[in-house]
């Protein structure tokens, strides 16, 4: 069966930092690109970060680039985010999210982690 489960999220000051992680199984995880996306009440899904499989290559949306860091432990099957300086507009439900190389949609999704940015 398929996985991914999505840990870390909270309640968080502004200007504060949080640490997702994401745990994968039940495919081969270095097979795969991994993203994370979010979103916010009442608005659709924003893509965040991406990673390749290796891990040597990122990107990022402009709204998160400086602040965020993506990266993966493929002995551990694990995709993380280091999200610091966290402001009210990151506030959104965050969820991983695998592509398969060589494939041009996501295969499996996360349940997702509630993020709150708020004093």
């Amino acid at each position: 069966e398929v996985q991914l489960v999505e840990s870390g999220g909270g309640l968080v000051q502004p200007g504060g930092s949080l640490r997702l992680s994401c745990a994968a199984s039940g495919f081969t995880f270095t097979s795969y690109y991994m993203s994370w996306v979010r979103q916010a009440p009442g608005k659709g899904l924003e893509w965040v970060s991406a990673i390749n499989s290796g891990g040597g290559s990122t990107s990022y949306a402009d709204s998160v680039k400086g602040r965020f860091t993506i990266s993966r432990d493929n002995a551990k099957n694990t995709l993380y985010l280091q999200m610091n300086s966290l402001k009210p507009e990151d506030t959104a439900v965050y969820v991983c999210a695998a592509r398969r190389i060589g494939f041009a949609s996501y295969a499996y999704w996360g349940q997702g982690t509630q993020v709150t940015v708020s004093s």
